[in-house]
Formats: structure tokens, sequence, C-alpha cells
């Protein structure tokens, strides 16, 4: 069971969780740019405010004026706008905010940036020593120095030269210059140039981080390729998994079908059933382990036919449970099984049809006045459901434990005579035995005995249907589902105003009706008892529903509802002996 939920997580993870964070982060690193003209911003490069970090690599952040153009930003506080990015040559073109590079570069290095000037020299870029000259001298002169002008840096008072740091030492400006600062390795046309402003650049990324960048990808593409290969290799297991489970269980269908065979119920074959129901035209209702049809078998026979759910383990549960035991059954009070179909992955079980439908019809019913059977025959119902479950606890070969007694599994005939149904939940057991171990719970929440919810409660026996009857009982008298109270407990509410010895709040014809209200609320609560070895036996119910009218109010079953104030063992309690506890029968 663990390495299944493990197995659809993983498959849940695979499908939905690992594509759409891939989708999601894909999405956020889209390329982008300021403006509608200005240069695309994608990997290595982000914009600020605008992509996520993972979506560059540290260094390459660029930003947008509000003029919607690119910056990028040089250390030491030298801000180029971006023109343009080449992303195949790793080339950026840009250029100086006031169209004057060498107004910025005093401390401008390079060593630590990711970017490179882009030079046609092998050898190191120079470095220059910027001068600021007097002009006093004439124009022949001025043009001797031409060459090393920064014009956008020079006035009508004064010029500014950038020489190279060595020639610097033996050629110094005329006339008398001072030396104000050097810069390095800068390539001479970004200083002198005044034709062309543009400033190109490579960027180059390390090693280590261009490694880090292409393993992170061929690691991801690993990882999804191994998914997929693991979604394939799973999905063929589970399909090769659930060809052996049907397999292996209409093997096993096969087998006790064939053990079965002189058994009473008639096997039909699906075109059977197709015909039987007329192609599944009258559809009665659907539950949790398939849908029922009316069919007809003559004229004068009815039926029901539940088509069961195609799922291997649970439908070939099912179908054994129900054609095994209800063969066995032959009482007035249990639903006869006419037949069943096994054909192939198709199973299907024939009822007999009972017209009034079930007892929840009629105790449940909006309008339960125009529906109301009278309390006479609500009691009889509740005896007729009482023999039908002591016979299955006692008049049988084997100990039948049904595990779903409710209002829906009761169905009614024309005089509204009760017979149980649906026995897809029940057990076998030895006629003696009178504990069984169970490794998950049974049954239909609000009818579910505590014990089968925990063992400190006690040991799982046939007192869990005595439980589940109780249940039905106090819906009976109270009309509505016990699970439906949203402020009080239903039970414990009937269980005070009995106490206090106040009427039952119910619908009453005659007086002689409030007896059996009681009657049948009182038997109620002497079966949902928390602990099992505190309720009567289906014996001792039917004796106490069938005879007087003086019944001893139970101990309250709501005074101590925690399993850690109820002791596991108990002497012999008020109308049942200790159980005895036997191992379970297959």
């Amino acid at each position: 069971m663990a390495m299944m939920i493990i197995s659809y997580f993983f498959l849940f993870v695979v499908i939905f969780i690992l594509p759409a964070h891939v989708q999601a982060r894909n999405h956020e690193c889209v390329s982008l740019r300021c403006g509608r003209h200005g240069p695309a911003v994608r990997f290595p490069f982000r914009l600020k405010d605008r992509h996520p970090d993972h979506c560059g690599l540290p260094g390459f952040l660029l930003s947008c004026t509000d003029k919607n153009q690119t910056v990028l930003d040089l250390p030491d506080s030298v801000k180029l706008f971006v023109e343009n990015i080449d992303y195949k040559s790793r080339r950026i073109q840009s250029y100086h905010p006031d169209r004057c590079f060498p107004r910025d570069i005093r401390h401008l290095n390079l060593s630590s940036s990711r970017f490179q000037f882009i030079t046609d020299q092998d050898y190191p870029l120079p470095d220059h020593a910027i001068f600021n000259c007097s002009r006093k001298k004439t124009t022949e002169e001025d043009d001797q120095y031409s060459t090393t002008r920064i014009s956008c840096l020079s006035g009508p008072t004064h010029q500014v030269h950038a020489l190279a740091y060595e020639d610097s030492i033996t050629r110094f400006p005329s006339p008398p210059c001072i030396r104000t600062y050097n810069v390095r390795s800068i390539p001479r046309r970004y200083l002198v140039s005044k034709d062309d402003p543009t400033i190109y650049m490579n960027w180059y990324i390390p090693p280590d981080e261009a490694k880090g960048t292409s393993t992170k990808l061929v690691t991801a593409g690993a990882v999804m390729g191994s998914f997929l290969v693991l979604l394939v290799v799973f999905a063929l297991q589970r399909a090769y998994i659930n060809y052996m489970v049907e397999k292996e269980y209409r093997a096993k269908i096969e087998k006790f079908l064939e053990d079965y065979r002189n058994f009473k119920p008639t096997r039909y074959s699906y075109a059977d059933i197709k015909k039987i129901t007329n192609q599944f035209a009258d559809k009665l209702g659907q539950g949790a382990y398939g849908t029922v049809f009316k069919g007809k078998l003559s004229n004068q026979i009815h039926v029901a036919v539940k088509i069961l759910n195609n799922s291997s383990k649970e439908n070939g549960e099912e179908f054994i449970n129900e054609v095994g035991i209800m063969g066995r059954i032959h009482h007035v009070n249990v639903v006869r099984l006419v037949g069943f179909c096994a054909d192939g992955f198709r199973r299907a079980l024939v009822y007999e049809f009972l017209s009034n439908y079930s007892l929840e019809k009629f105790i449940f019913s909006a309008n339960v006045k125009n529906r109301f059977l009278g309390w006479n025959k609500l009691q009889d119902i509740a005896i007729g459901v009482a023999k039908g479950i002591e016979y299955l606890h006692q008049g049988c070969d084997h100990q039948i434990l049904h595990f779903d007694i409710k209002p829906h599994n009761v169905l009614l005939d024309d005089n509204f005579n009760p017979k149980i149904s649906d026995f897809g939940l029940a057990k076998l057991c030895s006629k003696d035995q009178s504990v069984v171990s169970m490794t998950t719970g049974r049954g239909t929440m609000g009818y579910i005995a505590p014990e089968v919810f925990s063992r400190n409660f006690g040991n799982v026996s046939h007192k869990a249907d005595v439980y589940s009857f109780g249940m039905l009982l106090l819906e009976i008298v109270g009309g509505k589902r016990n699970v439906d109270t949203s402020k009080v407990y239903f039970p414990e509410w009937i269980y005070n105003l009995l106490d206090q010895k106040e009427e039952l709040r119910v619908f009453i014809e005659d007086d002689g009706d409030t007896k059996i209200v009681e009657k049948l609320a009182i038997v109620g609560l002497w079966c949902i008892q928390w602990h099992p070895m505190d309720r009567p036996s289906m014996k001792l119910v039917v004796q106490m529903l069938e005879g007087g009218d003086k019944l001893v109010m139970p101990p309250n079953p709501f005074a101590s509802s925690s399993p850690t104030r109820i002791q596991a063992q108990k002497p012999t309690t008020r109308l049942g002996h200790e159980l005895e506890v036997i191992p379970e029968l297959d």
C-alpha cells in the first residue's frame, strides 16, 4: 500500500508539479526589453526588478531609465546606455549618456568586471596619463597635440590631453601642463576620438560558471529524461499488475463458481443480462460498487440486476462475497439471490425485485407524514430485520457478519416485509466464532461500531452488527439520520429525553404508539453501548422487541465515549457474556 501511494505521488509530481515548475521558471525568464526599440535582454543578462535572480548571472544586471533606455553599470559608478547585444558573438554595443566617456573613467578598472574592451591589439591595453593644460599657444601647437586632445573635456581656456603612460614621461604637452590622473587599460580611441562615441565590449563567463550552467542544463535534461523513462516503466508496471490482478481474480472466481455448480442460483451470460434488463433501460439506483437495473425473467417474475463496477480487486471480492454468502441463505428476511453473471470482465448479481424499495425511503422522506407506515408496521419491520440478523449470526451453517446494516440495505416487499440486502462487506466465520480480525474498517459512517475503528473499545465480533441495528432503530424513531444533526448528537438527545422521562418529540397517531416508540428507542440505546460486551445479542434483541413493555433503561452510552476511559477487560455484563477470542477463518 505504501509503495502504491509513493508511486501515485511520483506520478503526480512528474505529470503535474515538475512540468508546471519548469514552465513557471521558463516563463519568468522570457526575453524582455526596456523600450520598444531597446535590445532584447535574456540570459546571461537580466533586467532589474523584472527578472528573478535565477534568470541571469552575477555581474550581468541591466536596468531601465524613465525614458526606457537600457543601462549597463560598470565598476566605480560608470554607466553606459546599451544600443545592441549580440548574443552569438558575445558583444555589447553602448555609449556614454553625455557622449563623453572619458568624463567618468578616472577610477575605472574592468579587471573585476565581466566585460572587456574590444581591441585589435594582441598586447595588453596601455595605461594613459591625463593632462590639463592652459591654452596660450598658437594654432600650430594645438595641431601638434590634436591627436592627444580629449575634445569633450577641453574648452576655450584649457585643453585636456591623454598620453600613453610611457610617453608622458619623456613627452610632456606644451604649454606647461599639470598631470591630473591616470587611467588604466582603455583603448586610445575611446579617449580622444570625437567622430564615433560608440563603445564596444565583449563579455566572458568564467569556465567554472559556464561549466556549472552547462551541468545544470545537462542535469535538468537527465532528470527529465529519467522521469520520462520511469513514467513509462511505471505505466507498464501498473498495466501489468492490473492485468495480473484481474487474471488472478478471474481464475479465483472461476474456481469458486466450479465449486458452486450445485448451488441453486442460476449462472447467466452477459447477453442474458442485457436481455433481462431490456438493454439496461430501467435504472433503479447506483451505489459504491455498482448500478442496479430493473429486469424481468418472465411477465410474472421481476428482478433487480446489479452490474458491478469494473475494478478488479473490489469487484472480485464483492462478487464472491455476495454469491458465496447469499447462496447459503434461505430466510424470509433476507433478499434471495436469483442468479449471477461472470462473463470475462463483466460481473452482475440478480436478486428478487422488491417493489417498495428501501426502508430509508419511508423514514427519511421530506414528506414523512404522507409516507408514514404507522408504528405497528415499523415495529414489525424492526422485528423482521432483527430476526434476519439473528439468522445470519446463528441460523446458518456458518456465522455471517454483515457489517453494513442500515436503512438503505433493508428492502421492503409488497406487504412491507423487510429483507436484508447487500452482502458485499460481509464476513463468513465458523458458527461458534465470535471475534474476527480485521485489517481495515468496514461499513458506512454513522453505523460503524467503535471497536471497528479502535481495538481499545474491544474486539470486533457479531456485536458490530448489533451496534448498526441500534442506529437503525434510533433512526426509525427519529425519522432522521444520526449523522445529520450538527448541534447535538441525535442518539444522545433521545437518551436524555427518556432519562428525564420526557415525551419523545415524534409523530404519534394514538396513545398506544408511545409505548412502541419508547421500546424501539430503549432497545436501540442498549444496542449502541460503546463496549461490545454491554450490547445484547440479536436473539435477546428479538425477545426485547417482541416481549413486554417494561424494559430497563441502559447505562448512558455517552457518559464516557473516550476509548482511554474504557478498560480492556470486563466481567459478565447486564445482558450478555464475555466474548471468546477466536481467530478469523478465510
